[in-house]
């Protein structure tokens, strides 16, 4: 069973970036997995931000294909989402989930506050 931990979250200004973290707090690797991003603005339900295949596909909602990137680092055992130009409605709660054999794992959530 995964434990997953978002980490990276922050404030940043308009235009600004954010690189967050996605890892299991026993070090599991991830690999196997399918991973994806989730948001959620609060009142809301969550939406898919991106995903990362076990096999190395990618898949992007249309607000985040040009300004995030979904990737892996094997060797840390930790699934990226590297955000640029970012805008103030990016702000929002985001999320990872795990999916494998049926079975989803989520963790509990990084804020992304983008203010002047």
């Amino acid at each position: 069973q995964l434990h997953l931990v978002e980490s990276g979250g922050g404030l940043v200004q308009p235009g600004g970036s954010l690189r967050l973290s996605c890892a299991d707090s026993k070090a599991t690797s991830l690999s196997f997995y399918t991973v994806k991003w989730y948001r959620q603005f609060p009142g809301e339900q969550r939406e898919l931000v991106a995903g990362s295949g076990s096999g190395g596909s990618t898949d992007y909602a249309h607000f985040a294909r040009d300004r995030f990137t979904i990737s892996r680092d094997p060797a840390k055992k930790t699934v990226y989402l590297q955000m640029d130009n970012l805008k103030p409605e990016d702000t929002a709660t985001y999320y990872c989930k795990a999916v494998l054999g049926g079975f989803n794992y989520w963790g509990q959530g990084t804020q992304v506050t983008v203010s002047p």
